[in-house]
């Protein structure tokens, strides 16, 4: 049962780290996408980073999403780096959907409850 259910863990972060390669494409941009509209401000337009700015928040959604997996591999291996790798993750990719709130903040609840999840498996909280 502790296997399945680290099988199914691993499984979810794999697809939240997916998801954000979405981050990656609408605001690089290398397609339009309805649910992440290209944009060249953040916070709700009132921080404007034009297209270089995009280009770097985009690389930054793109490492979380390796990050994501690379955790979930490293967690499905028994690898001693992939708490910190998925805690890296994960607090990436609050700071990011937290400056798209409007857009992202569906991804950056999920964030959190993996945050808790891992915290509680940590013995904190």
């Amino acid at each position: 049962m502790c296997q399945l259910l680290i099988f199914v863990a691993t499984a979810v972060i794999i697809l939240h780290g997916l998801v954000h390669l979405m981050g990656f494409v609408a605001y690089w941009p290398l397609a339009e996408l309805a649910e992440l509209p290209y944009k060249t401000t953040l916070l709700d337009g009132r921080l404007p980073i034009g297209a270089s700015g995009m280009r770097v928040y985009s690389v930054l959604w793109l490492v979380t999403a390796v990050g994501f997996v690379a955790a979930a591999i490293g967690l499905l291996s028994k690898q001693s780096w992939s708490v910190a790798v998925l805690g890296t993750a994960v607090t990436l990719s609050l700071l990011i959907t937290g400056l798209d709130w409007n857009q992202a903040w569906r991804g950056a609840i999920f964030s959190l409850a993996i945050l808790v999840i891992l915290l509680r498996a940590r013995g904190i909280g």
